[in-house]
């Protein structure tokens, strides 16, 4: 007696191929998104670097709020110049005894012909100033 034959399912023959079109570009996005990030956070640390050296500068004793930009921006220059692009640094007195730098730029961008995210960070301090004995 012939035995009955069970219909064979359906096989998965190039199911690994369509899988792989859909999740790659996922993939690669991902892949482009962490390393503009971290393009970022460089360039974000490089700028907050930067401003906190031009504070350090601009709060001596005696020093021009010029002396704090001029810092800044040579740090900038020294240190992540390549990183933080068309950097630009500002110095303030937001009040009598307060200095406060702001160091501005662009990363850089993974995508060609795209700027990279705007970085902006600052830093401030107290000026110090000279205090005779017994005087607060």
């Amino acid at each position: 007696m012939p035995t009955a034959r069970r219909p064979t399912p359906p096989r998965d023959e190039g199911s690994a191929s369509i899988e792989l079109v859909i999740l790659f570009p996922a993939l690669l996005l991902l892949v482009t998104a962490l390393v503009q990030y971290g393009l970022w956070f460089h360039a974000s640390s490089v700028a907050l670097a930067a401003a906190q050296d031009g504070v350090a500068a601009a709060r001596t004793h005696n020093a021009a709020l010029d002396d704090g930009r001029i810092a800044a921006l040579a740090f900038v220059n020294s240190s992540g110049g390549d990183t933080l692009l068309g950097a630009t640094a500002s110095a303030s007195a937001p009040s009598v005894a307060q200095v406060q730098v702001v160091v501005s730029g662009r990363s850089l961008s993974v995508v060609p012909g795209m700027t990279g995210p705007a970085v902006s960070k600052s830093a401030a301090g107290p000026v110090e100033r000279f205090v005779p004995d017994g005087q607060p």
